[in-house]
C-alpha cells in the first residue's frame, strides 16, 4: 500500500454509505437512548420549567402563553403546527442530508459532523438540566397542551409526539435545549449556503422560524429553549474543524499502525548505495536506477551511463526530434560537453 492510499481522507470528502449509514444510526440511538436514560423526576424537571419563565418575565421575553392561546383557540393554526412538530423534525433534518450526500458531496463529512456533536452537546444539556415543557406545568402557569387537545387527528397521544401507546419511549423532560429549533436552524444554515435558487433560500430562512413558533405555540418548549439550541449548534460549528483534524490524525494512526510494513519505503529507493569511484566505467550497471544508487562523489563528473542510449562520455543527453535526429541546439550543448570531457581527460 502506498502513501496515497494510506493518507487520512480529506476533511471535504464525502464517506462512503455503507460506513455513514451506521455511524449516524449509532449517534442517533445514543441520543434517544440518552433521552430516557436522563428523564429526571417530575418535581426538579417542573421547577426547572419554573425557573425559566421566571427569568424570561424577569427579560421580558416570554411570547409562549400567547402563541400558546393562538394555537389553542385557532384549530386550523393548531391542528397542523401539532403535524409539523410531530414529524418534521424527523424528515427535514434526513432529507437534507440526504441532499448534501447527492449534491454538495465535498462539503458532506463537515456539515455532519458538525450536526453530530450539536446533537451530543444537546445530550449533556438534557442530563444536567432535565425541564419540564410548558404544557406539562401546572395548569395556573397558563399553558395548554395543543397536542392533547388535538390528538384525534393525528398519530399522537398526550406525550407530545410519541405515537399512542409509546409514550414511554420518549422523555418528557427534554426541553432545555430545543433541538427541535437547533436541527431546523442546521437545515436553515445548509439550505441558505448551498441552496442556489431563491425558493431553496426561501424556505432556508421560514423553516427555522416557522419552527420556533410551532415548538412554542404547541407549548412543547419555551423561548430560552430555543435560544440554547441555538447556542448549541453554533457551539457544534466551533468544535467541528478540531474534531475533523482528530478524526484524521486517529485514522492515520490507525491506518499506520495496521500496515506497518510500509511506512519506511513510501517514496524513497531501496537497495544499497554504491558510490562511483574515479575510474569506474561509464558502461557499468553500478550507476543504474534498478537495485542501488549511485551517488556522485566529490571530483568525480556525472557522465551519464549506457544504458540511457546515449554515448558514453556526455555530460547532457542529446535530444532527439520526432524522425530521430538530434536539435541543432542539443548538437552544439552536446559537442560543447564532449570537447569539455575530452580536455579533462588529457
Amino acid at each position: 500500500m502506498d502513501a496515497a492510499a494510506r493518507r487520512p481522507a480529506a476533511a471535504g470528502s464525502r464517506p462512503r454509505w455503507w460506513t455513514e449509514l451506521p455511524l449516524l444510526a449509532l449517534v442517533y440511538a445514543a441520543y434517544s437512548a440518552g433521552r430516557l436514560v436522563a428523564r429526571g423526576d417530575a418535581h426538579s424537571a417542573a421547577g426547572h420549567g419554573q425557573t425559566i419563565l421566571r427569568w424570561e418575565e424577569l427579560l421580558r421575553i416570554d411570547p409562549e402563553r400567547a402563541l400558546n392561546r393562538f394555537f389553542t383557540s385557532t384549530p386550523a393554526l393548531g391542528i397542523p403546527a401539532d403535524f409539523a412538530y410531530a414529524s418534521l423534525h424527523y424528515l427535514v433534518t434526513p432529507a437534507v442530508l440526504i441532499w448534501l450526500w447527492h449534491r454538495r458531496p465535498a462539503h458532506y463529512r463537515t456539515l455532519r459532523t458538525w450536526l453530530m456533536l450539536a446533537t451530543l452537546i444537546g445530550l449533556i444539556g438534557f442530563t444536567l438540566l432535565p425541564t419540564a415543557p410548558p404544557r406539562l406545568l401546572d395548569t395556573g402557569s397558563g399553558f395548554a397542551d395543543t397536542m392533547a387537545q388535538f390528538s384525534s387527528y393525528g398519530w399522537w397521544g398526550g406525550d407530545a409526539s410519541a405515537p399512542r401507546g409509546l409514550g414511554g419511549m420518549t422523555n418528557q423532560f427534554a426541553a432545555m435545549p430545543s433541538l427541535h429549533v437547533g436541527w431546523a436552524l442546521w437545515c436553515g444554515a445548509v439550505l441558505w449556503k448551498h441552496g442556489r435558487s431563491r425558493p431553496t433560500r426561501a424556505l432556508a430562512v421560514a423553516y427555522p422560524l416557522v419552527i420556533a413558533l410551532v415548538v412554542m405555540g404547541t407549548a412543547n418548549h419555551y423561548l430560552l429553549d430555543a435560544l440554547a439550541g441555538t447556542a448549541v449548534m453554533g457551539l457544534g460549528l466551533l468544535l467541528t474543524r478540531p474534531a475533523l483534524r482528530l478524526a484524521d490524525r486517529v485514522r492515520g494512526v490507525v491506518t499506520g499502525a495496521a500496515d506497518p510494513g510500509t511506512g519506511s519505503s513510501s517514496g524513497r529507493l531501496s537497495g544499497s548505495v554504491a558510490p562511483v569511484t574515479a575510474g569506474s566505467g561509464a558502461g557499468s550497471s553500478s550507476g543504474r536506477l534498478s537495485g542501488s544508487v549511485a551517488p556522485v562523489t566529490a571530483g568525480t563528473p556525472a557522465h551519464v551511463s549506457a544504458g540511457c542510449e546515449t554515448s558514453a562520455g556526455e555530460l547532457i543527453p542529446r535530444q532527439p526530434t520526432r524522425r530521430g535526429r538530434p536539435t541543432a541546439a542539443a548538437a552544439a550543448s552536446a559537442a560543447a560537453a564532449d570537447d569539455g570531457a575530452a580536455t579533462a581527460a588529457q
